[in-house]
């Protein structure tokens, strides 16, 4: 890959296209760091019909929109695509339905230019977020990675190599997140509506009594789900109303606090003084909050990714593209193909 992209030698131009969920997304961005367009056709009020993302309906949306959102992105840049250096796309992990629209227009594309083709993992995507938003933001330090489909807390070492420490055993968080919301009968996506709620209610529900994996970095968010489900049906039979603002306060503070106190436990012992987040769960209002108190308390530096790059962009995945090419990592085939499933290199 060296032979094909000086990355020190001049600007790099990396066209990036993302299609792992719900959202159609290309980018331009330069030298993994300035979006030079990014663009994102959502199909939130779609799937909201259903109250969650349904897989095939989202394939067939990606079809739809794929060609408009690359056109759309070069023409923001004001590039074409024989300025672009490289071809970025997301492979996994995701709805396979989803993952192989983007794969599929990112390989023909560059089959028929000539353009070397890199996959790029969505989780790597969504921590190379925070070297858009923070230009100086430089590796090593702890990520605390929150998002509909993945919770974990990783030591990032170098752009392109990290280490998990601990990691959900069961539900991700944004996924409890949205069945609570769901059982509470709220519209979807539920995270933000569990986190606007929570702002006029207060924490004095008590859904768990004893610590959560009290002795290592790994979160469980089965229990707690499940734990409020059972209060909401308890109150039901009875006929005794809920205040669903107490609800939404109560559940969002037990788990902001689960995420925050192993988190900086983590960057405590671990020796680290900056944290970065990533996912969606990032844009959580309350979680932001408590992170950068305890932060400040700590004199750790907290790197949180602008709103519109937290939840699932390209301009993520063209930053991430960037430092693949410069470490010689990535370069893909016409044999790439979508991976539902894959875990972290």
């Amino acid at each position: 890959m060296e032979a094909a992209i000086k990355t020190e030698e001049k600007d790099v131009l990396i066209l990036a296209i993302e299609s792992s969920c719900d959202e159609t997304a290309a980018a331009v961005v330069k030298n993994g760091r300035t979006v030079l367009s990014n663009v994102i056709s959502s199909q939130i009020a779609l799937h909201t019909l259903y109250g969650g993302v349904v897989p095939e309906i989202a394939s067939r949306k990606h079809i739809e929109k794929i060609n408009q959102v690359i056109e759309e992105a070069l023409q923001e840049a004001d590039v074409t695509l024989e300025k672009i250096d490289a071809i970025a796309v997301t492979y996994g992990p995701g709805l396979v339905g989803a993952l192989l629209v983007g794969v599929s227009a990112a390989k023909a594309i560059s089959f028929s230019t000539g353009i070397p083709l890199v996959g790029v993992h969505h989780i790597e995507g969504h921590i190379s977020a925070n070297y858009l938003s923070h230009k100086s933001l430089e590796p090593p330090f702890v990520c605390l990675m929150v998002s509909g489909g993945h919770t974990a807390i990783l030591e990032i070492d170098d752009y392109i190599s990290q280490k998990m420490i601990g990691s959900t055993i069961d539900d991700a968080v944004g996924e409890a997140f949205d069945k609570v919301a769901r059982v509470l009968g709220l519209p979807y996506p539920g995270g933000v509506e569990v986190d606007r709620l929570a702002k006029d209610g207060e924490n004095n529900i008590e859904f768990i009594k004893h610590k959560i994996l009290p002795d290592n970095y790994n979160f469980s968010f089965s229990g707690i789900k499940t734990a409020v489900i059972n209060y909401l049906n308890t109150k039901k039979q009875k006929g005794i109303e809920v205040k669903k603002e107490d609800v939404c306060a109560s559940f969002q503070t037990l788990v902001v606090e689960e995420l925050c106190s192993k988190t900086i436990k983590a960057c405590l012992e671990k020796g680290f003084k900056k944290l970065v987040v990533a996912g969606g769960v990032g844009a959580n209002s309350f979680l932001k909050k408590r992170l950068s108190e305890e932060c400040e308390k700590h004199s750790i530096q907290l790197f949180h990714p602008e709103l519109k790059l937290c939840t699932d962009n390209a301009g993520m995945i063209a930053s991430a593209g960037y430092f693949y090419i410069r470490k010689g990592k990535g370069l893909s085939d016409l044999n790439l193909t979508a991976k539902p499933v894959v875990g972290l290199n």
